[in-house]
């Protein structure tokens, strides 16, 4: 079992940045390949961006390419996304999710095994 916790979200204007963090701790953390998510009220949790266990492989959704780097450091535990160039559309609530299946790299959320509570992230026109 790997508990996560999120924090790092906030307001912040359209072009802006923010760095989100998920701390871990439970089971070895470099033991899950990674990757945040995203909700909205009307739009079922989609993802995001994942990266592997050692950090070697990592993916992005299609509109966050460019935009958004997910990273880690396995030392702390620690899983991070950082976004810039923000805008309006990529307000929601982001998740980080855990995956020990091989098949984490699809973005599909039934791959995670564990997920955060979330952080709300709002971008203002």
């Amino acid at each position: 079992q790997v508990q996560l916790v999120e924090s790092g979200g906030g307001l912040v204007q359209a072009g802006g940045s923010l760095k989100l963090s998920c701390a871990a701790s439970g089971r070895t953390f470099s033991d899950y390949a990674m990757a945040w998510f995203r909700q909205t009220p009307e739009k079922e949790r989609e993802f995001v961006a994942a990266i592997s266990w050692g950090g070697d492989y990592i993916y992005y959704e299609e509109s966050v390419k460019g935009r958004f780097t997910i990273s880690r450091d396995n030392a702390k535990n620690t899983v991070y996304l950082q976004m810039k160039s923000l805008k309006p559309e990529d307000t929601a609530v982001y998740y980080c999710a855990a995956s020990l299946s091989l098949g984490w790299f699809r973005g599909n959320r039934q791959d995670y095994e564990h997920w955060g509570q979330g952080t709300q992230v709002t971008v203002s026109s």
